[in-house]
């Protein structure tokens, strides 16, 4: 039987699905490199070609979900028709922006197996994600609806607060306290970025 040869990228793709695949269903904790070997159907030096261990392949799967979802953002940054509270409502509301398989990602990233991974992923959207927002608030700056004097710093807090408040789901907060801190949220949200009450009124219902 001919061995089908593929392309290194198609190859490193493959590899980074299988990975990814096994992470959702079973978590990251409980995959091993060899289930991730056998999920792809590559050699075990085929492997090792492309990820030196299950901690580097987490790191390609972390910052591929995060490049994808920065490249929507900026889509949407760049875009010329729209003032600076539309796209940073969009990009808050952020669901939108995430494709289903992402989003079925996003929900797996709460469960303890898959602690690290969801660690790595915040750290990854603070690095990549916060510069966008930053360059919506530099517009809302221009524009008078935000009065932000550190727009890249002000947004890399906001994102860690709410990602380890509202996200981690590391409190056991049951839905009326999640209520309050989403509000408390929007709160803070419009107050950091010199918005008007109600901007961004959309987060005080949001879970």
């Amino acid at each position: 039987m001919r061995r089908i040869v593929k392309d290194p990228v198609t190859r490193r793709t493959e590899i980074l699905e299988a990975a990814g695949e096994l992470f959702r269903q079973q978590g990251y904790v409980h995959t091993t490199v060899n289930a991730i070997i056998l999920k792809a159907g590559v050699a075990k030096g085929t492997f090792y070609y492309y990820f030196k261990s299950k901690e580097e392949i987490l790191e390609a799967f972390v910052q591929g979900m995060v490049d994808r979802l920065a490249a929507a953002y900026q889509t949407l940054a760049d875009d010329p028709k729209q003032t600076a509270l539309e796209k940073l409502r969009q990009m808050l509301r952020g669901q939108s922006r995430i494709a289903q398989h992402e989003q079925e990602w996003m929900d797996s990233l709460h469960r303890p197996e898959n602690r690290e991974l969801h660690e790595r992923l915040n750290v990854a959207i603070v690095q990549k994600i916060a510069p966008v927002f930053a360059q919506v608030i530099e517009q809302g700056n221009k524009e008078s609806v935000f009065d932000v004097a550190a727009p890249l710093e002000t947004i890399q807090f906001l994102l860690a607060g709410s990602q380890f408040l509202l996200e981690s789901n590391i409190f056991g907060w049951d839905r009326e306290e999640q209520l309050a801190r989403s509000r408390a949220m929007q709160t803070i949200i419009e107050r950091a970025l010199g918005a008007e009450p109600g901007a961004f009124a959309f987060l005080g219902g949001a879970i």
